[in-house]
């Protein structure tokens, strides 16, 4: 019996909250995982706790657990706050947005089940850029080229080919973070733990997924060229 916990940092998401707790709720993972979904509202200046609470009740995974941070203090930090407080045997962090589907859990888990990888990674980008889609608006084809870059900066730096560093939908076995002290506040959490696991020689299989990308209209908060300066920074940080 495995337990996979899932983190999910939240800040200001009302209009979204309660689907994507609904979503990872109804999905079904394979027999002898249980979930325990751990929900950490960011200093929320709306009512997503009041919809977190509603949403929460009669729930089928395992443990359904709202942590709250009294100010917004970052992703990095609502991730570092729930991890304490996580009892799975393995961990994956799920945005709150609606952008990642949950169901693509069940593809992350597999391979670890199958002991094929300790660390799997959803990747978006293993593609050209869909010009005909959503890379066709320029804020989301510069969020692709960034990450791209910033990709196979760490493929360079680290020594393993990754196409999606910075990709929400991270899987690792808790234990490693016993020996991985992390420090990051903010969007820079993605490069701080790819590059950790990766000096501590963990291959990261990456498994492809599909997203439904939001602008900043809509709610995004990642903001490609400030948090890629930060997430530059970090990658020859832990580096050197």
């Amino acid at each position: 019996m495995h337990k996979l916990t899932i983190l999910m940092p939240v800040f200001n998401e009302e209009k979204t909250i309660a689907k994507i707790i609904d979503r990872v709720n109804a999905v079904k993972l394979p027999k002898g995982i249980v979930k325990e979904l751990i929900i950490i509202d960011d200093g929320s200046a709306d009512n997503t706790s009041s919809e977190i609470e509603s949403a929460c009740k009669n729930l089928s995974v395992d443990t359904c657990k709202m942590l709250k941070h009294v100010k917004n203090q970052g992703k990095g930090k609502a991730v570092r706050t729930g991890i304490k407080e996580a009892s799975g045997d393995y961990i994956i962090i799920q945005d709150a947005d609606l952008e990642y589907n949950p169901e693509d859990i069940k593809k992350l888990i597999k391979p670890v089940l199958e002991k094929e990888a300790e660390v799997v990674y959803g990747t978006r980008i293993n593609r050209l850029p869909n010009l005909s889609g959503e890379e066709r608006k320029p804020q989301f084809l510069l969020h692709y080229l960034g990450n791209r870059f910033l990709s196979l900066l760490t493929s360079i730096l680290y020594g393993q080919w990754i196409t999606d560093m910075e990709t929400c939908y991270k899987l690792f076995p808790k234990k490693v973070l016993s020996n991985i002290p992390l420090n990051s506040r903010g969007f820079e959490f993605e490069p701080e733990i790819t590059a950790k696991l990766l000096k501590q020689n963990y291959k990261i299989m990456e498994i492809p997924i599909k997203t439904n990308p939001r602008d900043m209209k809509e709610g995004k908060k990642l903001r490609t060229f400030r948090d890629g300066v930060k997430a530059l920074y970090t990658l020859f940080l832990y580096r050197f």
